[in-house]
């Protein structure tokens, strides 16, 4: 046997629901009899259930724990860790949640675990300067509109059209309750790493078009013009102040290639 079939047989015969009779190999059947392998499976399951309730926070306060446990149960015997390292487990939770029937009644869910997911990506990123606060003001007015900025490595950003996803994920991250009327509209999120700590702020829909446009290399007017055009009444002063001040932008780095070719 190789040891590549062992290991994928072990590792999809420590999530699979099923008894050993089933097992699809005399050798697996007779590893799943072995009175220790279902205690060593509650254990590699329980840990997943366990990195899944850490890294998405806001959701399982938002559904309660005997829910949140339940759902993760299903989502980890589908999708197991392929990494050992659990901090960055459960990249796909929100699309399982956008298909999962339980959670059909709360269409906001899966927005709110995309901005849980945006919370450990950003966690997670390089280290890199942003630009400072004060950019702007030494910035020749006459080729500031040519300037090319990017989004920060550990910016992420999220627009929910439908629902206050924003709002109530933030509401959870600060260890608040939803019992407050929150107006049920829809809204966007920016999060940062300006230093050793997330932060979060409101994003307007203007900055989300903003920030998509620096990602596709646009320069910054063509950048501000597509926020503009997004929402006339948009400050665009005070949103790069926003954004500058939040640690969201970062100079665009040139490519290898334009450095030779320089």
């Amino acid at each position: 046997m190789q040891l590549t079939t062992f290991q994928e047989g072990f590792s999809a015969a420590l999530l699979a629901d099923m008894p050993p009779d089933e097992a699809p190999a005399p050798w697996l059947r007779a590893l799943q009899a072995q009175p220790g392998f279902s205690v060593y499976r509650n254990t590699v399951l329980k840990a997943c259930i366990d990195a899944l309730q850490a890294n998405y926070p806001a959701v399982w306060k938002l559904v309660g724990e005997d829910w949140f446990r339940a759902a993760a149960a299903v989502y980890a015997r589908k999708q197991p860790p392929s990494d050992g390292r659990l901090m960055d487990y459960g990249a796909g939770f929100s699309d399982f949640l956008q298909t999962f029937e339980p959670a059909a009644e709360l269409p906001y869910l899966p927005a709110v675990a995309r901005l849980d997911r945006c919370w450990t990506e950003c966690h997670l990123a390089a280290d890199t300067p942003a630009l400072p606060p004060d950019w702007l003001a030494h910035q020749a007015p006459g080729t500031l509109g040519h300037q090319h900025l990017q989004p920060h490595p550990a910016a992420r950003w999220a627009w929910c059209d439908q629902h206050p996803a924003f709002t109530l994920w933030a509401l959870q991250r600060d260890g608040q309750t939803t019992k407050a009327q929150v107006p049920w509209i829809g809204d966007g999120g920016l999060l940062t790493r300006p230093h050793a700590a997330v932060v979060w702020h409101p994003l307007p829909w203007a900055g989300v078009v903003f920030l998509n446009a620096c990602a596709t290399g646009a320069s910054l007017e063509q950048a501000a013009t597509e926020a503009l055009t997004a929402d006339p009444t948009t400050d665009f002063s005070a949103l790069i102040g926003l954004l500058l001040n939040a640690g969201a932008l970062a100079p665009l780095q040139p490519s290898p290639q334009a450095e030779e070719a320089a």
